[in-house]
């Protein structure tokens, strides 16, 4: 009995469809495939097996942490911080395996393998960490129209957080911010630093967050704007240049005056001067026509209380009444100065002797 190519092919295809319902009867899946949480937080993964399994061993960063066997479903883990549970209970195909209160030392891969032909799958697990927020400074109060800074520091954060500004509760433009990251160990520090002008009260609120926190950080501060004083700038430059002005005027004015009065003096002085010499001009022409001395009315001759001016002669001698006796002008002696002259007389008396007397003419 002869079989034909064709009954070969046939049952050639009938094999490899056994092959292969049997592989996906014996296949599983693990999920998420990629799993992010926060630190302190539980990750969870979910292990689906096709087919029938005795043992699922699940392993973290190269560490077995933990074992399931059925048919009851027992596990063993270790540490404690790690466990698992099928999916219901009902259905033993499907294992939940969760870490607890994760730390970001258990970063990196997850692995789970099921005894037999079903290998092994692998899943990334990531940890962020979520650290403090905190506004400098403080409350601040300005004047209106201020420039104001306000800086946010983000401490202990993995990976580096998403910083951002509200203003009363508005989100500010990123144009008027600037954040800056650094590595401080494992963790990252951000700062941002604020910056506007002040125009009214204002409370001021800096966030900070990862993708998986659900409520960012924050930390407000009030910002008091107060009315600014008046600018007296202009006002002052204003005054100060009238009042120069003032002052320049007044001291041209207290030059031209100054000026004035002493080219009036110069005047009032050579009058006088003219005045004077024209005074003594007149007084030394009407001395010339007088005679050139008067009569001393103050000499009085021997035994007589007053002589008159009647007794005295121009030419210097005096007579008296009922006496023999004359008077002779002591030519010698006498000075003569100026217009006038001192007169000597020697007289001679009755009895003999000679009386020495001084006539002064002027």
């Amino acid at each position: 009995m002869t079989v034909s190519w064709k009954s070969w092919s046939n049952l050639f295809c009938i094999c490899l469809l056994l092959f292969a319902a049997e592989a996906l009867a014996q296949d599983f899946h693990l999920a998420p495939v990629n799993l992010t949480v926060l630190q302190g937080t539980s990750a969870l993964f979910r292990a689906k097996v096709t087919g029938k399994w005795e043992v699922m061993t699940w392993t973290v960063g190269k560490l077995l942490v933990l074992t399931v066997s059925l048919p009851n479903g027992n596990s063993t883990s270790f540490p404690g911080q790690y466990s698992s549970r099928f999916c219901s209970s009902a259905d033993t195909s499907c294992v939940e395996f969760i870490i607890h209160n994760v730390n970001r030392n258990q970063s990196g891969s997850v692995d789970c393998a099921v005894q037999g032909d079903y290998g092994q799958r692998t899943a990334q697990l990531n940890i962020q960490e979520s650290g403090t927020v905190s506004i400098m400074g403080g409350n601040l109060t300005v004047e209106q129209d201020q420039q104001v800074e306000f800086q946010c520091v983000a401490t202990a954060w993995f990976p580096i957080p998403t910083v951002s500004w509200n203003q009363n509760g508005q989100a500010v433009n990123s144009s008027l911010y600037n954040t800056t990251s650094m590595a401080d160990g494992d963790s990252i520090n951000s700062t941002s630093v604020l910056k506007f002008q002040a125009v009214s009260n204002t409370t001021v609120e800096c966030q900070a967050t990862v993708s998986e926190l659900k409520d960012p950080q924050s930390s407000s501060v009030f910002l008091v704007v107060v009315p600014k004083p008046p600018d007296w700038t202009v006002l002052i430059a204003v005054v100060v240049s009238f009042g120069s002005l003032a002052l320049l005027v007044l001291l041209i004015i207290g030059i031209i005056f100054c000026y004035k009065r002493r080219k009036e003096k110069q005047r009032n002085y050579q009058d006088e001067m003219s005045k004077r010499v024209r005074t003594q001009s007149q007084s030394v022409a009407s001395a010339a026509g007088q005679k050139q001395g008067q009569v001393n009315a103050g000499y009085v001759a021997d035994g007589r209380t007053s002589v008159t001016p009647s007794d005295l002669t121009d030419s210097g001698f005096g007579q008296v009444n009922g006496s023999n006796s004359y008077e002779m002008p002591d030519v010698v002696n006498s000075n003569q100065a100026g217009n006038g002259y001192n007169s000597t007389y020697n007289t001679v008396d009755d009895s003999g002797f000679r009386k020495h007397r001084h006539v002064t003419i002027v």
